[in-house]
């Protein structure tokens, strides 16, 4: 797999989406390194730009993303993870099961 990862200065973007429901729970970013620890390990591998360290997604919540297949889009730049949520499922650090929970204006609601 080669994924194009100089479009975004050694980053490409990873959507975490649910693989028994299909819900989109988290985007994250990975480096060559951490898509290797993924694939490796079994269990998701972000790159994180403010600590810029690795680190395994629920390593200390335990809520762990178990990897079921990987994907990438059709210019190579962008993951798609389908996962399995381990622990009791609630991947945001807000406490919420996806992070994408803040509803915002669209043409249709004004």
């Amino acid at each position: 797999m080669n994924i194009d990862f100089e479009k975004m200065g050694g980053l490409a973007p990873a959507i975490v989406q649910d693989s028994e429901n299909g819900d989109v729970l988290m985007l994250g970013f990975v480096n060559p390194e951490s898509l290797q620890r993924t694939f490796s390990s079994g269990y998701v591998t972000f790159y994180s730009r403010t600590r810029q360290k690795l680190w395994m997604k629920g390593e200390t919540s335990g809520n762990r993303l178990r990897l079921v297949s990987a994907s990438t889009d059709c210019d190579q730049d962008a993951l798609l993870f389908r996962v399995r949520v381990e622990g009791d499922g609630l991947v945001c650090h807000e406490g919420t099961r996806s992070c994408f929970t803040r509803e915002l204006p669209t043409m249709e609601a004004q």
